[in-house]
């Protein structure tokens, strides 16, 4: 008894498991895989919590937001606006166009330049503001998660106490006229056709 007891203390004794130890050489610990993945998750979520921390705007800001909100519509408001005037004013319209047409080359390219960037550099603020709020949002997920488990659980004893209730009515007879009783037609001549 001594030979076993002696090997499988040097196995397993003073806390140690060697067979485990030698396993992980081979093979990853999912714990502590796991352990490692939650952390560099904790680390990336709190570095995103950083990045998209909503600052506190002032009116200078909410001004330049509602400035910034007029160019896009008054585009599209403008061209629709120039397909009403060519219908209104044709020959109003044919001078303007007319006028248009002789706006040089390098002028549109440099239009084209300001707008793509104006409309960019928006897009991009716009998509950092988005991402900000999606952050904000998933932080609340854990409540909202607890919240519909707790009206589950409701719901659940609520539907149990209710079954016991339901248990103690008995279902409708049915007889070879129809239920309760009465006469069905088509249950007849179901039956008729059946054999």
């Amino acid at each position: 008894m001594g030979l076993i007891e002696r090997a499988l203390s040097f196995v397993f004794g003073g806390g140690r498991n060697v067979i485990a130890e030698t396993a992980e050489v081979f093979r990853e610990n999912a714990e502590a895989g796991a352990q490692r993945a939650q952390d560099v998750q904790i680390a990336a979520m709190q570095s995103h919590a950083e990045e998209f921390r909503q600052a506190d705007r002032g009116v200078f800001d909410r001004l330049m937001d509602g400035v910034n909100r007029v160019p896009r519509p008054a585009m599209a408001i403008g061209c629709l606006a120039l397909f009403v005037a060519a219908m209104v004013d044709p020959v109003w319209f044919a001078a303007r166009m007319t006028g248009i047409a002789l706006v040089p080359d390098p002028m549109w390219w440099l239009l084209g330049v300001i707008v793509s960037f104006y409309f960019g550099a928006r897009h991009q603020a716009k998509g950092h503001e988005f991402q900000r709020s999606m952050s904000q949002n998933l932080k609340q997920v854990p409540q909202v998660v607890e919240a519909i488990e707790t009206l589950e659980n409701i719901q659940k004893r609520e539907g149990d106490a209710g079954a016991d209730e339901r248990a103690d009515v008995r279902a409708p007879k049915e007889s070879a006229e129809g239920p309760e009783g009465l006469k069905n037609p088509v249950l007849d001549d179901w039956r008729k056709t059946a054999g």
